[in-house]
């Protein structure tokens, strides 16, 4: 009889945090600070059964639009490559599949890539389908476990998109954004309102995207 498989997921912002939460994960928040999500998660994988990336992404490829969701077992960075074996790959694949997902390799980056140019230039020299802050810790931190990682993500901003200003500016360390901060630096440069009131709109359908393949991910990870 198998026992109950034991999943962290990381996650950048505490909204996305809500949503796994809610399909019954544990997580840990990002809000910013790599160093420390580092080490939270190293901390909590020894008693982890698989490891998981989820939330919003950037869009790299140039056809996917806000919404689309991407399950990965296979990230990468500048220097490295991780990829999870062949037997959970194929489950991955029937996984993405059910729920009607895009599959490909996910960049993990160490920085926002804010503009449409730096965005051509890493789905040219990686070909990965989407880009997050989380996955390449995940990833990484898994494969010295000897455990599997998904990456579960929904495109956020996509290919076409340069990020606002404001959209860049730190999270709090409970991953929300901070709103003075934010009114600042809209304040300081008006025209980007409505790059900001599109990013919202578009993040607010990535996330609501989220949350059935969050509940669906329980049946692919219930059995350790």
């Amino acid at each position: 009889m198998h026992r109950p498989a034991t999943v962290l997921c990381t996650s950048g912002l505490a909204v996305e945090a809500k949503i796994a939460r809610a399909a019954g994960f544990s997580v840990v928040v990002r809000a910013g600070d790599r160093d420390r999500t580092t080490a939270r998660v190293g901390a909590a994988a020894a008693q982890t059964d698989c490891l998981v990336s989820f939330g919003i992404a950037g869009g790299l490829a140039p056809g996917l639009e806000a919404g689309t969701v991407v399950v990965s077992g296979e990230v990468v960075s500048e220097r490295h490559h991780w990829a999870v074996g062949s037997q959970f790959m194929r489950r991955l694949s029937d996984f993405a599949h059910s729920i009607g997902a895009a599959q490909g390799p996910v960049l993990g980056a160490t920085c926002i890539l804010a503009t449409r140019t730096e965005k051509k230039r890493a789905w040219a020299t990686t070909n990965a389908l989407a880009v997050d802050l989380e996955s390449e810790i995940v990833a990484r931190t898994a494969t010295a476990l000897g455990i599997p990682f998904i990456v579960l993500r929904s495109i956020a901003d996509t290919a076409r998109r340069d990020l606002p200003p404001a959209s860049l500016v730190p999270l709090t360390a409970d991953g929300k954004p901070d709103l003075l901060a934010v009114l600042a630096s809209v304040l300081r440069r008006p025209f980007q309102v409505a790059g900001m009131i599109g990013l919202a709109r578009e993040t607010a359908v990535a996330l609501s995207a989220l949350i059935g393949p969050a509940r669906a991910l329980r049946s692919l990870v219930a059995t350790a």
